[in-house]
């Protein structure tokens, strides 16, 4: 059985980042996660507590994260199961990444359905169609143990059983430049 950072299997215990592009389903699962009783945090708040949280952006009208200073600051629990939502969750200390990913097309409805800007659907599906968090993950070289999932195609509730059924498994992973070279890519995807 894999073991987290922690020393324990995460089936019992531990901490897995939640994350994806805005509008993925991130914290729908965590909601089907927290039924089920793991206990979440959201990033968006641990980076209030630990005065994490930058001046709003006047184009988007969001607070970004100082995800470095946070990552410094934050001690993950070290008991229960927890899961972090947030969509920069993979650069805290965790002991495995679920990585959701949702076609550009649906993602684009999603972010519409939100009122989002033109310009901040445009980026955030960019960002999805591109594999930004790919990239992201092979630069800072984050070495977790990973699970890629096509939100747009499963429910949240047949998301939560894939994480669990991962957890039990003991977080079977293959090394990330191995795993980014095997994820989705919806650069093929054609656009309406």
């Amino acid at each position: 059985m894999d073991y987290g950072s922690h020393g324990k299997p995460v089936e019992d215990s531990g901490v897995l980042a939640i994350s994806g592009t805005p509008g993925v389903g991130k914290t729908s699962l965590c909601a089907v996660l927290e039924s089920a009783g793991w206990k979440v945090l959201s990033l968006a708040t641990l980076a209030e507590e630990h005065e994490c949280l930058e001046d709003v952006d006047t184009d988007d009208g969001a607070a970004p994260v100082d995800i470095h200073r946070l990552a410094e600051a934050w001690a993950a629990p070290s008991s229960g199961r927890w899961v972090v939502d947030g969509h920069l969750s993979h650069l805290l200390d965790v002991d495995g990444l679920v990585l959701l990913r949702c076609s550009p097309s649906i993602l684009t409805q999603r972010l519409e359905a939100r009122g989002y800007t033109s310009q901040k659907v445009r980026a955030n599906v960019e960002w999805e169609m591109t594999a930004g968090h790919w990239a992201e993950l092979l630069e800072f070289e984050v070495e977790l143990p990973l699970l890629e999932l096509n939100a747009g195609e499963l429910s949240s509730e047949a998301l939560a059983e894939q994480v669990e059924a991962w957890c039990a498994g003991g977080l079977p992973t293959k090394p990330m430049h191995d795993l980014a070279g095997e994820a989705v890519d919806w650069l093929g995807e054609s656009q309406d």
